[in-house]
């Protein structure tokens, strides 16, 4: 019997599509050319077998947050996610750091005179957390319910996305949290994109916050998993689909792919005009990883640092505006904007024998910079925790261009899945009205590169699914994702 749904790339978005998919009663057939599911939801061992690392992202504050996750229902499957007291820090030099605690108040009075201007900030974001999530997270093609939400991050983009942003803190300490925040966007700053992400994961940080999930991010791969199987759902690994025609017998196909490897496995099916786009898409920066095995914890000059889910290392606001603007433009050099997590901090089991732990680092880097990241990002963890050197057992480094070997949705090591600009935001991977749907019959994207964009939120491969579902099938009533729904029937 041919398969209803064909499924390529197992990263989150794909899970999320094949899931969907499958609760809607259809058969489902993943297929991913790595050895195993997960794309960016890889945990394995390193360089001891008990110590694991988390091999592409580290933090979720979207596994709480997102509308596929919340129905989804992780803590019914048994993935536990963990809420560090500091969801974030940003070390400055001289001993001092800049703490976002996990409670607003803790955050607003550890922030001084700015206190008050954080909480101006966040508690309105924070008061209608949902709506201000969904409407981030959608398919930006409909208004939402509430329309206090847009208008709440358009006012925040004009305040932290212009010139003005350098004006909005009195102090260095909140200024170069909220900049460090920003810079998760990884692109020039300030911009109104840069500045939504931070409105978006600066409010989460109070409110469901920046999880880590017990025992490694392929927890949550895991789950999903797990449910397809409950549904029947066939997921095979060690197969790279190089030509799409070999997905024909499936009544849609469903792709987790950068418009690069769309383009690679049916470039000459598509229409000109539209490949014409895919090629014109534009990749950001890269970023290049390296996963440490040290002795014991990183020994912060601040030591409350320590207690933090996600360390921010980019010096003062005007520093990070500066640098990662130059890294956007391709001009190498400096010292980047890192970002580090000790996830044993918050998740002591991921301590092995004799307290070795993974540290895990990302540094912002030119697009396929082949610069090797190790002796670079070692140095800036050692700016603000002197010692941090002698405790590394162990590293093993990966630049950009071969993060993208090990992902080919990274190109460049874009891990983005492609520049966050404010029009590539909304307009990816091209200006159509349902940017999932392809000019082929039954094909659809469902990556990081078409809306809301990258993050492990499961979103962009929900909503791809629900459209697929409607046009494809007829099915107008989008599927429970509840773990205690029962089974939709085969149709």
């Amino acid at each position: 019997m041919a398969t209803d749904v064909v499924v390529v790339g197992s990263g989150p978005n794909g899970l999320a599509a094949a899931v969907t998919m499958a609760r809607a009663g259809l058969s489902v057939a993943v297929y991913e050319g790595a050895p195993e599911i997960g794309g960016g939801l890889r945990t394995r061992s390193l360089f001891r077998d008990d110590v694991v690392h988390d091999i592409c992202s580290a933090v979720h504050p979207m596994a709480l947050a997102s509308a596929f996750f919340r129905e989804f229902d992780l803590a019914a499957r048994d993935v536990e996610l963990l809420q560090p007291e500091i969801s974030y820090a940003h070390p400055l030099d001289s001993g001092r750091a800049a703490l976002a605690h996990h409670a607003l108040d803790a955050t607003c009075a550890g922030l001084g005179r700015d206190g008050r201007a954080w909480r101006t900030l966040m508690e309105p974001l924070l008061e209608r957390s949902q709506a201000v999530v969904d409407f981030a997270l959608g398919g930006q093609r409909s208004l939402p319910r509430d329309l206090r939400a847009p208008l709440l991050l358009g006012l925040g983009m004009l305040r932290h996305g212009t010139p003005l942003a350098r004006h909005a803190f009195t102090g260095q300490k909140a200024a170069a949290l909220l900049a460090g925040v920003a810079a998760h966007a990884i692109g020039r700053m300030p911009t109104p994109s840069s500045a939504a992400v931070a409105l978006l994961l600066g409010h989460l940080a109070h409110g469901t916050g920046w999880p880590l999930p017990r025992g490694g991010s392929g927890r949550i791969a895991e789950a999903m998993v797990s449910d397809l199987r409950t549904h029947g759902a066939t997921l095979t690994t060690g197969q790279r689909i190089d030509d799409l025609r070999d997905t024909c017998g499936a009544r849609a196909v469903l792709l987790d792919l950068s418009p690069k490897e769309f383009l690679r496995i049916a470039g000459p099916l598509l229409p000109r005009p539209y490949r014409t786009g895919l090629r014109a898409f534009r990749y950001g920066p890269g970023a290049a990883k390296v996963d440490f095995l040290t002795s014991g914890p990183i020994p912060w000059a601040a030591p409350e640092v320590g207690h933090a889910g996600t360390v921010h290392l980019g010096g003062l606001q005007e520093d990070v505006f500066q640098q990662e603007s130059l890294v956007a433009r391709g001009k190498p050099g400096g010292e980047p904007f890192v970002l580090v997590v000790d996830p044993a901090t918050t998740d002591p089991g991921r301590i092995g024998a004799g307290g070795h732990r993974p540290v895990w680092a990302y540094a912002h880097v030119p697009h396929a910079d082949p610069t090797d990241p190790a002796d670079i990002v070692t140095a800036r963890i050692e700016r603000y925790a002197p010692g941090f050197t002698e405790t590394v057992v162990a590293r093993r480094s990966l630049t950009a261009p071969g993060l993208e070997k090990y992902n080919p949705n990274y190109v460049g090591g874009d891990i983005a899945a492609g520049a966050m600009t404010l029009r590539q935001t909304l307009l990816r991977p091209l200006p159509r009205w349902n940017p999932y749907r392809t000019p082929l019959r039954g094909v659809y994207l469902c990556s990081a590169s078409t809306p809301p964009g990258p993050g492990v939120h499961g979103m962009a491969g929900h909503l791809a699914a629900v459209s697929a579902l409607h046009r494809e099938f007829g099915v107008q009533t989008t599927p429970s994702l509840s773990p205690a729904a029962p089974p939709t029937p085969r149709s």
